[in-house]
């Protein structure tokens, strides 16, 4: 499991690192690190550009130049703010023959030590300008220059990072945004911080979660998960999201609604009834996918919160809950949802738009509405109503595609019946999807039916690293 931090705990443990380590130490063990980076990135190459800013960031990269001077590769540097270059870092590349230039030169590689953790907002213009003349990849020191730290934002111009070399844990921005190859340097940081603000769950860690039968198991013991989606004119959604419960675990899937017939014809292994009353016992409902927002639907989504059972609600059950509060009061208190919104969903569902902090916002739809909240976006954020918060990145962006979201419901659903922990459940449900596209997709469109059949392959994919 893989942990971030953000800017204000980050500064208070480099704090109390510094308090113990000599004057300079710190400073120079980070940029020993950014030049060890740098050195595999030139693979042979002898030349690199830095563009250095003030403060501490410059300072990292005017002695990641020292240490590649040493070591015998051309380095330049375009000092940003003359007057405020870190001085012992500039008298240090200057002493090993350091080159400092109005304007890079060509060069093979170039380390962006623009700014750092306390900066906010886009590049001030002279930055940008000479970041728009570069061809060559850019290091970017602990985070790319012009990329917020806390919601990974862009406001303006920004560095677009080929490798970033981040300093003793990894932050928000490499989280939420592209930050390229992060490269974690290790400077001793570690025993200093406390519990991470967000979480990304590993291939090891879904493996360890994801339901495998025993041999004392049956398809009742394994979880029986309902769906409540589809309708006469979006039947393909009821098809979609049942499909993906099935090939998601090892238990029943039962089938209510108006696509009966294609779900049976397309998924005869499901347990299909035309009506919620006659559905029969599940232990979680995955609800709304094509469902509709009358009437009829408003009365299966109550059907569904009465029945004391975990809830993943997605698509048009969203939507309902925008329409009609009303109808969380058929929710027993106990009852576990996990809701599921894209941006759009989120603002009819909050009144409000998502906004540039991501991560505040889901914490919100959770508190408020005591749910688990599932962001769905290239990075997925999951928010419990207690405030811990896990993120999944795609490494493509395939899935965006018509349908996913069912098929992310129904994988959602059969977890939860099988008895995983709700926010836990979100996360591994998300991680499995996004690397089944990943999978189905291998370099072109695809359906999201081609996501949905992949879903075994991403399931192995994450067991074959079980410890």
């Amino acid at each position: 499991m893989r942990g971030f931090w953000n800017t204000e705990h980050v500064k208070a443990a480099e704090d109390r690192l510094l308090a113990r380590t000599p004057d300079g130490a710190l400073m120079r063990r980070a940029a020993f690190g950014v030049a060890v980076v740098a050195l595999e990135l030139l693979a042979g190459r002898r030349r690199v550009g830095l563009l250095v800013g003030a403060g501490g960031n410059g300072g990292d990269a005017l002695w990641a130049g020292y240490f590649l001077r040493r070591r015998g590769v051309a380095v330049t540097a375009v000092l940003l703010t003359p007057d405020r270059a870190h001085p012992a870092g500039l008298a240090a590349f200057r002493r090993a023959g350091g080159r400092v230039a109005t304007e890079l030169p060509e060069v093979d590689l170039v380390v962006d030590g623009i700014v750092g953790l306390s900066a906010r907002g886009p590049l001030r213009p002279d930055a940008a300008e000479h970041v728009a003349k570069v061809t060559a990849p850019i290091l970017a020191v602990d985070l790319p220059s012009g990329v917020d730290p806390d919601t990974g934002v862009t406001s303006g111009p920004f560095v677009e990072a080929h490798t970033t070399a981040t300093f003793g844990c990894h932050k928000p921005v490499h989280a939420l945004a592209d930050c390229g190859d992060v490269r974690l340097v290790d400077i001793g940081l570690g025993p200093e911080l406390h519990g991470p603000d967000l979480m990304e769950l590993e291939h090891a860690d879904v493996a360890l979660a994801w339901p495998v039968p025993g041999i004392g198991d049956d398809k009742y013991t394994q979880g029986v998960t309902g769906i409540a989606a589809g309708s006469a004119t979006y039947p393909g959604a009821a098809v979609l999201s049942t499909g993906a419960s099935v090939l998601a675990t090892s238990g029943m899937v039962r089938y209510a609604g108006q696509a009966a017939d294609a779900v049976r014809a397309r998924w005869p292994e499901s347990i299909c009834t035309g009506s919620i009353t006659d559905a029969g016992r599940v232990q979680a409902w995955s609800v709304g996918p094509g469902l509709g927002t009358g009437l009829s639907a408003e009365n299966v989504l109550r059907h569904v919160l009465e029945a004391g059972v975990p809830v993943c609600a997605d698509a048009d059950a969203i939507t309902m809950f925008a329409n009609n509060p009303d109808l969380w009061d058929a929710r027993d208190p106990d009852t576990t949802v996990v809701l599921t919104p894209h941006d759009r969903e989120y603002a009819r569902l909050m009144g409000e738009e998502v906004g540039t902090d991501r991560v505040a916002a889901a914490k919100r739809a959770a508190e408020r509405f005591n749910a688990v909240l599932l962001l769905k976006g290239n990075t997925t954020i999951i928010a419990d109503p207690g405030g811990a918060v896990a993120v999944n990145r795609s490494r493509s962006a395939w899935p965006a595609t018509a349908g996913s979201g069912d098929v992310l419901s129904g994988v959602l659903g059969s977890l939860l019946a099988a008895g995983v922990h709700p926010p836990l459940a979100a996360a591994c449900a998300a991680h499995v999807h996004s690397l089944a596209g990943e999978i189905a997709a291998d370099g072109a469109p695809i359906p999201a039916s081609s996501l949905m059949a992949a879903i075994p392959d991403a399931i192995r994919s994450v067991r074959a690293v079980t410890p």
